[in-house]
């Protein structure tokens, strides 16, 4: 959704649009996406006065996105909806009077925006140790996550944090990415039959290192971290594992199973059929609606030949791959 946003941005507007943090955390994708003509800034104040903001997929500081409305530019917030979920439950609990123990991992964006919503009232930990030198605290206790953390690490500290504070109180349905904790379950079930392991993703991809350490810790020796094909290592024997982090561009998983060229073909693994969709932002629909009914007009088309776009029948890796060439 985040990926197909900003180009829509790219396409609607006159370079530079500028981007509040790496859109997702893919080197490729954000390299694309600079060729295009995106700045990334890490501070809204860099973002000259009346220019094209999108806030990146991980969620954005309250205070954030206020700077960017005042900046007087068109602004879109593209944050990921599982991430406006823990947002939204932030701002629950904490209103009923909780303490919130949230788990995530300490500098990454996620974690930052989410922290924002109620700074005096959230605990970040990582690690079941830093559960137990928590304090006990007065108030009620609710436990929230990061929703690129893999499952292990989410589970550990999941019962520390019920060992500490029993009546701990959790949302009724996970907050951990779908996409994430697929690709970590289809990982767990192919590990144990493969020589090596590729996992395409970028180093700052919190779910592409979970996948990485996951690898790792069912037993395998032969763990590889790439970013592209120039990466893959060429002396790989026996039963080559792929996985890729959700940000991965389709044509990039590939173009390593090319490369890889296997003398016994390829045999997908497939867990579940994901089916979930996200539609665009709110600001980015009035204006691709708006748009939409100027070409019409324009070009005179009838009104029982007007066909509106399907963003959903459209993947982001498609658009990417298009944009590439």
């Amino acid at each position: 959704m985040a990926i197909k946003a900003l180009i829509w941005m790219v396409r609607s507007f006159e370079p530079p649009v500028y981007c509040y943090h790496e859109i997702v955390h893919n080197q490729i994708v954000v390299d694309r996406f600079r060729q295009l003509g995106v700045e990334f800034v890490d501070d809204i104040s860099e973002v000259p006065k009346g220019r094209p903001i999108m806030l990146s997929a991980h969620g954005s500081a309250p205070e954030v996105v206020s700077e960017a409305e005042r900046s007087g530019g068109f602004v879109v917030n593209a944050v990921c909806p599982l991430v406006t979920k823990v947002h939204h439950e932030v701002q629950v609990r904490v209103g009923k009077g909780y303490r919130i123990v949230y788990v995530g991992h300490e500098g990454h964006e996620e974690a930052v925006g989410t922290m924002a919503v109620a700074p005096k009232e959230i605990s970040l930990v990582e690690t079941a140790e830093q559960v137990e030198a928590l304090p006990q605290f007065d108030e009620p206790i609710a436990i929230l996550a990061q929703t690129t953390l893999s499952h292990k690490d989410w589970e550990g500290v999941l019962e520390a944090t019920i060992d500490k504070f029993p009546d701990v109180w959790m949302p009724g349905r996970s907050d951990l990415c779908f996409a994430t904790t697929n690709r970590q379950s289809a990982l767990s079930a192919i590990s144990a039959q493969c020589d090596a392991v590729i996992v395409i993703g970028s180093a700052n991809s919190s779910n592409t290192m979970a996948l990485a350490k996951l690898a790792h810790e069912a037993g395998n020796t032969e763990v590889f971290r790439i970013n592209s094909v120039s990466e893959l290592p060429g002396n790989l024997e026996g039963i080559v594992g792929v996985t890729a982090g959700a940000s991965a561009p389709e044509e990039l998983v590939q173009a390593v199973i090319n490369k890889l060229a296997p003398n016994n073909g390829v045999r997908e693994i497939s867990i579940t059929q994901e089916d979930e969709y996200f539609p665009p932002p709110r600001e980015l629909r009035t204006l691709l609606t708006s748009l939409e009914a100027a070409v019409h007009v324009m070009l005179a088309v009838a009104p029982n030949c007007r066909k509106a776009v399907r963003d959903r029948d459209v993947s982001a890796s498609e658009v990417l791959s298009v944009l590439a060439h």
